[in-house]
C-alpha cells in the first residue's frame, strides 16, 4: 500500500514536472546551451587570426614564406603594410592580431650568410592569445626552414625576435581588469534592477506606487538611479585598484574612460529594466539574468576566450553581447591609449542598444499597464 503510494506520489511529481516548461528548459535547456557553448569556447585552437606582413624584401623566398604562412588556415592576411608605422596603426585599430616584419634581402642573407631575423610583433593585450599565435607562427617559420635546408642538421638559420605590443611583460592582469570591470557592472546594474523590479511585481507594491502622482517611468527610474551611482563608485573602485595595486595602465583619457564607464552602466541598466517588464517574479528574473547576461558576458565577449577562434555561428552571437564593445572600448583607452576615432564604433553600438532597451521597455510597460 506505502509503496502504491509512495509510486503515485512520484507519478504525479513527474507529470507536473513535464507540463511545467521553465522546469524543463531549466533541467535540459542549460546543460546543453553550456556544454556545446564550453565545447566551442573553451579551445586553445585558433583559425583565421588576422595578421599583417611588412616584407621589405619582396623576393622569391619571402613571397615562399608569406604563402607558408596561410597555407595553413590558421592565419589570414588582413593587410600588406609599407612601413612600421602602418604596424602602429593597424594595432591601434584592432584590424590585426599579430604582424610579422620580413628584413631587406631575405633570400641573400638566408642563402649568403645562412642567418636572417624575422620580427613577430603580437597585440599583448589579450597575453594568452597572443603567446598562441607567435608560437604556433615560430613553430611554422621553423618548419619552412626545415623544408629548405632539407637535412637533419640545418645549414641555415632564421632567427625569431619577438614583441608584445601594449603589454611588453605579458601580464593577464591586463586582460583580467577590463573583463572584470564590465562583469561586476552588468551583473549589478541589469541583474539587480531586473531583480528590484520583479521584487516589487511579486509582492504587489508595483501597483501601490504606479497609483501614486508620480508617472510610471518616474518610478521606474527611481527605482534603478541609485544603482547607477553605486555601479559606478564600484567601477572607480576597480579601476583605482587596477592601477595601484596591480599595475594597469590607463594610457588614454580618463575623463574617455569614465563616460563610457557611465555608459556601459546605462546600457545595463536598460537590459534589466526590459528583463524585469517580461517576468512576474524574482526568480524568472534570476535564470534570464543568468542566461542573458552572466554566461554570455563571460564566455561570448572576448573576457575570458578569443572570440576569433570561435565558430561563425558564436561570432555572430558576440556582436549583440553589450559587453564585447564595451571591453573593447576599455582596452582601447586604458591599454593602447587611442581617442575617440578608434572606440566611435562600439560607443554608437552601446548607445544604439541603450535606446533600444529603453524604447522596448517602455512599450512594454505600457501595454501592461493597459
Amino acid at each position: 500500500m506505502l509503496r502504491r503510494a509512495f509510486i503515485a506520489f512520484v507519478r504525479k511529481e513527474i507529470y507536473h514536472i513535464l507540463r511545467d516548461r521553465r522546469t524543463l528548459f531549466i533541467l535540459f535547456g542549460m546543460p546543453i546551451a553550456q556544454v556545446i557553448i564550453f565545447g566551442y569556447t573553451v579551445t586553445n585552437e585558433f583559425k583565421d587570426a588576422s595578421i599583417a606582413i611588412l616584407d621589405q624584401s619582396h623576393d622569391h623566398l619571402s613571397s615562399e614564406l608569406v604563402q607558408h604562412i596561410q597555407a595553413s588556415g590558421h592565419f589570414r592576411l588582413a593587410a600588406e603594410l609599407h612601413s612600421y608605422e602602418d604596424i602602429q596603426d593597424r594595432f591601434a585599430d584592432g584590424s590585426i592580431k599579430m604582424a610579422m616584419v620580413i628584413p631587406p634581402e631575405f633570400a641573400g642573407q638566408f642563402y649568403g650568410e645562412k642567418r636572417v631575423q624575422i620580427q613577430l610583433i603580437a597585440d599583448g593585450t589579450e597575453p594568452n592569445y597572443a603567446t598562441t599565435l607567435v608560437n604556433y607562427a615560430s613553430g611554422m617559420i621553423r618548419g619552412f626552414q626545415a623544408r629548405k635546408a632539407k637535412v637533419q642538421q640545418m645549414p641555415y638559420q632564421i632567427q625569431l625576435e619577438t614583441r608584445m605590443m601594449y603589454n611588453p611583460e605579458l601580464k593577464s592582469v591586463y586582460n583580467f581588469v577590463p573583463g572584470v570591470i564590465t562583469l561586476i557592472l552588468m551583473l549589478i546594474s541589469a541583474m539587480m534592477t531586473s531583480l528590484t523590479i520583479a521584487r516589487e511585481k511579486e509582492l504587489g507594491t508595483m501597483e501601490l506606487l504606479l497609483v501614486s502622482p508620480l508617472p510610471p517611468m518616474l518610478i521606474i527610474l527611481g527605482k534603478v538611479t541609485p544603482y547607477v551611482l553605486l555601479s559606478f563608485i564600484n567601477a572607480v573602485i576597480i579601476l583605482i585598484l587596477g592601477v595601484f595595486v596591480f599595475g594597469v595602465p590607463i594610457v588614454g583619457s580618463l575623463a574617455l574612460l569614465l563616460g563610457a564607464c557611465v555608459l556601459f552602466v546605462l546600457t545595463a541598466l536598460a537590459l534589466g529594466i526590459l528583463i524585469s517588464t517580461k517576468t512576474a517574479t524574482q526568480q524568472a528574473a534570476m535564470i534570464i539574468s543568468l542566461m542573458m547576461l552572466m554566461l554570455p558576458t563571460m564566455l561570448l565577449s572576448g573576457f575570458i576566450f578569443p572570440i576569433d577562434s570561435m565558430p561563425d555561428i558564436l561570432q555572430w552571437i558576440s556582436n549583440i553581447i553589450p559587453a564585447k564593445y564595451f571591453i573593447d572600448i576599455l582596452k582601447h583607452v586604458m591599454l593602447k591609449g587611442t581617442g575617440w576615432e578608434f572606440i566611435w564604433y562600439p560607443t554608437s553600438v552601446l548607445i544604439g542598444m541603450t535606446l533600444f532597451f529603453l524604447i522596448a521597455s517602455y512599450r512594454n510597460f505600457k501595454i501592461r499597464l493597459q
